[in-house]
């Protein structure tokens, strides 16, 4: 049977616990509702963005014009892992540094061994995680959401693509938890550099419409195709913080549950304790009365 004071010492650890948890729910839950606004309103003009920058890339007659959209043998391959600085949101770090493992075994495995595969990690986690490792960590952001602002994360996308642009990079992929809702976030795996051909039923839009470059394919190339690539790598940022939140107000709300479950299975068993603890006052009480009675 457990000591009582133990048992009373144990309930009021829960308690604290139950209220910590509790308040940084109700943390996420505040942030979590700014993050969701920005992303919510960044998404379709992402999405958009996003075909104009395959239908333009597409369009163009000459791959040296457009130096983003070169294809080259993927011998210099570089993934840019987003993850949070901070825990207690869950699995949501696990499953992307996971999948980062998984993606470059699968897909580059021979540049993996040429010690041809880098990392630019964006969050603590993914930083601590790949320093320990001894990964070719090429660059790290840690800092990017302390003020997450397009013209932080339009920095590094710049360093990205110039590096790709150098050739120093044939490949870039980005991975990063895409943002559903607060109880949902999932793992969305990217190619970045160079763009991706648009879906096949967009190419035969294209065949049948004449496009009209105002200005010139040059100044397009120069101006729109480097804001779009800024603003996909944003959202993927966006996202990421997003799905930050919402998998730490899951996991506090779950382990504020858990701990008032906690809390009432202790009660039983103080519940228990004590009634046995009196039942045998009472018997030892009853047993000496008897006992001075016989004599």
């Amino acid at each position: 049977m457990p000591n009582l004071k133990e048992v009373r010492i144990r309930i009021a650890s829960v308690k604290s616990t139950q209220q910590i948890t509790s308040a940084m729910k109700m943390v996420a839950a505040s942030k979590l509702r700014k993050a969701q606004n920005a992303i919510v309103k960044m998404r379709p003009y992402a999405a958009k963005l996003k075909d104009i920058l395959q239908n333009i890339s597409a369009s163009l007659d000459s791959g040296d014009a457009n130096l983003y959209a070169q294809k080259r043998n993927p011998e210099k391959v570089l993934v840019v892992v987003i993850t949070s600085n901070r825990g207690l949101c869950g699995a949501f770090n696990t499953n992307i540094l996971r999948t980062a493992l998984q993606h470059v075994h699968a897909n580059f495995p021979s540049q993996l061994n040429a010690g041809n595969v880098s990392v630019m990690t964006i969050g603590r986690k993914a930083t601590e995680f790949f320093t320990k490792r001894s990964s070719k960590v090429v660059s790290s952001h840690d800092s990017v959401f302390d003020s997450l602002t397009y013209e932080n994360v339009a920095a590094i996308a710049s360093s990205v693509m110039a590096s790709f642009v150098a050739r120093e990079f044939d490949r870039v992929d980005i991975i990063y938890n895409q943002f559903k809702n607060a109880a949902v976030q999932r793992v969305t795996v990217e190619q970045f550099l160079p763009i991706e051909a648009p879906a096949e039923s967009a190419v035969v839009a294209k065949n049948n419409n004449d496009f009209i470059f105002l200005p010139s394919k040059e100044e397009i190339v120069s101006e729109l195709i480097p804001k779009s690539l800024k603003i996909q790598f944003y959202k993927a940022v966006l996202d990421s913080y997003a799905s930050e939140h919402g998998a730490r107000m899951t996991a506090m709300h779950q382990a504020t549950d858990n701990a008032g479950d906690l809390i009432k299975e202790l009660n039983l068993a103080y519940n228990k304790a004590r009634q046995a603890s009196i039942t045998k006052e009472i018997l030892e009480i009853v047993s000496g009365a008897e006992a001075l009675k016989n004599q």
